[in-house]
């Protein structure tokens, strides 16, 4: 029934990519994926059969996976950061057992947590939690409720999906639930384009932060009680003595 390749493609650039994701992509017979993520590969892989659809046809995109390894070819399916964050592997175990006999393996990738982290400095180097403001698939609710949860237990926290075209206030959101138990003064920051062309990042406070204007393809970052700003770059301390 043929082999299906879930591949953590990192930001996109080859560069960023571990050696098994580009030798899975070099073995493959066809490469799908969003249409974005597919035009950053494109240069590469253009002698392979590229395969896309838009956002929100997530599902699509995964059955499309299963007809094609039916016809016995090796598929990639590409997705941003890693595959078993806010990707699609799980979707793609889910719809599977429609599809047995097809073998099925995740490719990890570097996520948008430590690829953004790396650029601002050391922000993860402590206890952290990932939480995604989007709620197209999570209640506002819950996701409020894990921000609260998230603030009380001094976690750093980065914030996937913090805006969209149709989400342009929910960073602000965050940031007001988040200040009814962090302080305004607290380190933060936010990286925009994370390993691809334009990528820019500001440290700020969360009060500052409050008032950021961020797209979709923005990754953001709200200390801890143990989060400092360090010649530019936020750092999380891991409490070493240092003597």
């Amino acid at each position: 029934m043929g082999r299906i390749y879930i591949v953590g493609m990192g930001p996109g650039s080859e560069d960023m990519m571990t050696k098994r994701a580009i030798e899975v992509l070099k073995q493959a017979d066809v490469i799908i994926g969003y249409t974005v993520y597919i035009k950053l590969l494109e240069d590469t892989f253009r002698h392979k059969e590229l395969l896309t659809t838009p956002m929100r046809q997530e599902r699509k995109r995964c059955h499309m996976c299963f007809a094609e390894a039916a016809k016995g070819k090796v598929v990639a399916l590409v997705c941003s950061g890693d595959a078993g964050i806010y990707g699609l592997a799980s979707l793609m175990y889910e719809i599977g057992q429609e599809y047995p006999g097809t073998e099925l393996e995740v490719i990890p990738g570097i996520t948008a947590a430590n690829s953004g982290a790396a650029v601002l400095g050391a922000p993860l180097n402590h206890d952290f939690c990932t939480i995604s403001l989007s709620d197209l698939l999570t209640p506002w609710e819950k996701i409020e409720k894990r921000l609260v949860a998230a603030a009380a237990g001094d976690f750093v926290i980065a914030l996937y999906n913090p805006s969209s075209h149709k989400r342009k206030d929910y960073l602000l959101r965050a940031c007001e639930i988040l200040l009814r138990t962090i302080e305004p003064e607290r380190p933060c920051g936010y990286v925009e384009n994370i390993g691809r062309e334009g990528t820019k990042y500001v440290v700020c406070t969360l009060g500052e932060l409050k008032d950021a204007q961020v797209n979709m393809f923005t990754t953001v970052f709200i200390g801890s009680m143990g989060t400092r700003i360090i010649d530019g770059k936020l750092v999380t301390r891991r409490g070493y003595q240092i003597v």
